[in-house]
C-alpha cells in the first residue's frame, strides 16, 4: 500500500509525461518534471555564462598547486562525476585524504556537502577542495594571476569587471555544479508512463525497495533518492572517523555521514564513505545489499531502521536490478558538462 501511493504521488508530480527528452542548452536551465527548482543564493545568480566559465574552471589543472589536479580529477564525468573505481581520490604530490570522493550529480540540491556535511553551499565546498593540502593545496596569489592572464574576456562578461577573487572563481564552479542535474534514468521514464522500461526483477526490486519491510526509501525516497541527511548504517563497532560529530561536537552525531543519492550508483562505485584498506569499503552493489540485509553492525548511533531483512536470494537480486536501472547515461555524454580541454 504505501508502494502504490508512493507512485500515485510521483506520476502526479512528474505528470506521467510519456516525453523522455533529455534537456538541450535551449533549454537551459532545465528543471525536470517532478524536482524542485535549484536552491541559488542571492548573492550568486545563476547565468549560463558564469556556468560556462564555471566548466572551464571545473576541469582546469592549473587551479592546483602543481597543476595536476582539477575538480574533475576526483568528480569525473565518465563515472557521473564521482572517482569510481578509487576508495581514495589523489590530490597534489599524490596526496590522500580519509574518505570516498561524494558524486556530486544533483549536489545542487543538497543543504550541506561532503560527507560530513561541513560545507554548507557548493562555493563553501569548491573552497574547500581548493585550498585542502591534500587535495588542490591552490596558491591563490598563483591562481589570480593565472587567471587574470587566462580568463580576462569571460570574466568581464560574467562580472562585470577584471576583478578576480577566489570567491568569484568559486562562485562560477558552483554556477556549473548546480546544472549537474540527472533526471533521465530507466526509473524516471517508467514513471513518465514508459511502463516497457523495467524489467520483471526491477520492478520486483523498486516495489521492495519502497517498502515498509526494506525501508529504503526511508533515506533514499523522493525525486533525488536521498533524504540528505546524516545516518549511521552499522558498518563498524569501532569509528576512528567521526563523521557529523566533528563539525557539531554533538555525541548523537558520532559517525553519522550524510545520505549519497542513489542515483547513478551503478557507476560510482566503491561505496560509503570509509577509505582505502577499510574493511568498510564495499566494492559491489551486492556487497551492499548484503550489509543492509545482515541489518550492520551494533553501534550506539545506528539508525533503527537498520536491522535484519531475511531477504531471499532472488529478493536481493532484484534490489540490485533496480539500482541499476537509477543510471542516467546523459549525464556522461551531455557535451554541456564535457571536458572543454578535449
Amino acid at each position: 500500500m504505501k508502494y502504490a501511493a508512493l507512485l500515485v504521488l510521483l506520476c502526479m508530480t512528474v505528470a506521467c509525461s510519456t516525453d523522455d527528452t533529455v534537456a538541450t542548452v535551449e533549454q537551459w536551465p532545465h528543471i525536470p518534471a517532478g524536482f524542485p527548482p535549484v536552491p541559488v543564493p542571492a548573492d550568486n545568480p545563476l547565468t549560463k555564462e558564469k556556468a560556462e566559465l564555471g566548466r572551464f574552471l571545473f576541469y582546469d589543472k592549473q587551479l592546483s598547486l602543481d597543476g595536476t589536479v582539477s575538480c574533475a580529477s576526483c568528480h569525473r564525468s565518465a563515472t557521473a562525476f564521482s572517482d569510481a573505481p578509487n576508495q581514495i581520490s589523489a590530490g597534489v604530490e599524490s596526496r590522500r585524504g580519509q574518505r570516498n570522493s561524494p558524486m556530486i550529480v544533483n549536489a545542487a540540491y543538497a543543504p550541506t556537502l561532503f560527507w560530513d556535511g561541513r560545507a554548507p553551499s557548493l562555493e563553501e565546498q569548491a573552497m574547500a577542495a581548493f585550498l585542502s593540502p591534500v587535495e588542490m593545496a591552490a596558491d591563490t596569489f598563483a591562481v589570480a594571476a593565472y587567471l587574470r592572464r587566462q580568463y580576462a574576456d569571460r570574466w568581464v562578461r560574467v562580472f562585470g569587471d577584471t576583478t578576480v577573487t577566489m570567491m568569484r572563481a568559486m562562485q562560477a564552479i558552483a554556477s556549473f555544479e548546480r546544472t549537474l542535474i540527472s533526471a533521465n534514468s530507466r526509473y524516471d521514464k517508467f514513471l513518465r508512463g514508459d511502463t516497457a522500461a523495467l524489467s520483471t526483477s526491477e520492478r520486483r526490486g523498486m516495489r521492495l525497495f519502497f517498502s515498509d519491510r526494506t525501508m529504503c526509501g526511508e533515506c533514499h525516497g523522493g525525486p533525488l533518492l536521498t533524504d540528505n541527511k546524516f545516518h549511521n548504517i552499522g558498518l563498524f563497532f569501532h569509528y576512528f572517523d567521526k563523521g557529523r560529530y566533528d563539525v557539531t561536537g554533538n555525541l548523537d552525531d558520532e559517525a553519522l555521514f550524510r545520505t549519497p543519492t542513489l542515483r547513478n550508483v551503478a557507476l560510482s562505485a566503491p561505496y560509503m564513505a570509509t577509505g582505502d584498506a577499510d574493511p568498510g569499503i564495499m566494492m559491489t552493489l551486492e556487497q551492499v545489499v548484503d550489509h543492509y540485509n545482515d541489518g550492520g553492525k551494533p553501534f550506539a548511533t545506528k539508525d533503527k531502521r537498520v536491522r535484519k531483512l531475511g531477504l531471499s536470494d532472488q529478493e536481493k537480486r532484484d534490489l540490485v536490478e533496480f539500482m541499476k536501472a537509477l543510471t542516467d547515461s546523459s549525464v556522461i555524454t551531455d557535451p554541456r558538462f564535457a571536458d572543454p580541454f578535449r
